[in-house]
């Protein structure tokens, strides 16, 4: 019995090695005979680039303030101005929220502005900006835009995103002062310089009255901290453009000490509700115009691809 066994093992070993010998060869010549198709070679079409229109809200950049100079038109008239460098402006990355019963739907862009080691990096950040494929920023911010403004991680802005002639909005915060009295935080003129006051000529003098109300009002002009805060100053005119070195010459003074970042952004008064304004009423259109001689503003963004071939230095032709 068990010699019977023992051949029917036998049997069944040497029928599977024969089948699965007769398998491999009939897949190896299937795949010599039926090669593998190639890739296709087809690349989509690229997409057309958008267009600006009263309604876009585009990017902003960040720029470092250098401090001001002066500059003379033609005619000999003397022109402040506040120099904004924008010291590699990349893109870190774009976001995109979908919209909910209570929200529409928004879109951001990060940018990050002047490079800095990567020892001093903390980890957390320092993995957005390997993902992005950039060198790390010494400052992050975060603009929101419209859908057809969203920009590809890796972008580089150039000075060529505000167009010379159009107006911007920039905000920074203020140099800070420290504790200063009310003479100098507000203004205030101060008590008698000689006679009738002792010891009290810079003093802010009586803050409330007797026992009704009993107590000093909220908002009350005191000594206090003054500056170091956010301020914002709009429409300033961008009266020229460097494009060599990526600089911004911005009518007017610019809140902050040099060296110092300023978020520069399209005016809401006078790029925005203007445009706006001037397609409902259809001025210049025939001339191609979305604002006072500024035909269109570069979409999806200012890049340093658009500013090859441009002139160096182009500027406004604006009267001061």
């Amino acid at each position: 019995m068990s010699s019977a066994l023992k051949g029917l093992s036998n049997t069944f070993k040497t029928l599977s090695i024969s089948t699965s010998i007769s398998i491999r060869r009939s897949i190896a010549t299937t795949s010599a005979v039926a090669p593998s198709s190639p890739p296709s070679q087809e690349t989509p079409a690229a997409a057309p680039a958008p267009t600006w229109t009263p309604e876009t809200q585009r990017t902003g950049v960040l720029a470092r303030k250098q401090g001001m100079t002066c500059l003379w038109d033609e005619d000999g008239a003397r022109i402040p101005v506040t120099v904004l460098h924008l010291d590699q402006v990349q893109v870190l990355s774009s976001q995109s929220y979908p919209s909910t019963s209570t929200t529409p739907a928004r879109h951001s862009v990060t940018l990050g502005c002047s490079p800095r080691r990567a020892k001093t990096t903390r980890g957390a950040l320092l993995g957005q900006f390997v993902k992005a494929g950039i060198d790390p920023k010494m400052k992050v911010v975060e603009f929101p835009v419209t859908e057809d403004a969203v920009l590809r991680p890796g972008t580089t802005l150039s000075a060529i995103h505000f167009v010379p002639g159009q107006y911007v909005d920039v905000q920074a915060p203020s140099i800070g002062k420290g504790f200063q009295g009310v003479m100098k935080r507000h203004g205030f003129a101060g008590l008698r310089a000689s006679h009738g006051v002792s010891i009290s000529h810079r003093s802010h003098g009586s803050t409330g009255q007797h026992q009704d109300p009993g107590r000093v009002f909220p908002g009350k002009k005191m000594a206090g901290r003054m500056g170091g805060k956010l301020v914002t100053t709009q429409n300033l005119l961008v009266h020229r453009i460097d494009t060599l070195h990526n600089v911004l010459y911005v009518r007017g003074a610019v809140p902050g000490p040099p060296g110092g970042f300023v978020r520069v952004v399209d005016a809401k008064k006078k790029v925005g509700w203007k445009a706006r304004s001037r397609a409902s009423k259809g001025l210049d259109r025939e001339k191609g115009e979305v604002l006072d001689g500024v035909k269109t503003l570069p979409m999806p963004a200012g890049t340093v691809e658009m500013a090859e071939g441009l002139p160096r230095e182009i500027m406004s032709n604006k009267a001061k």
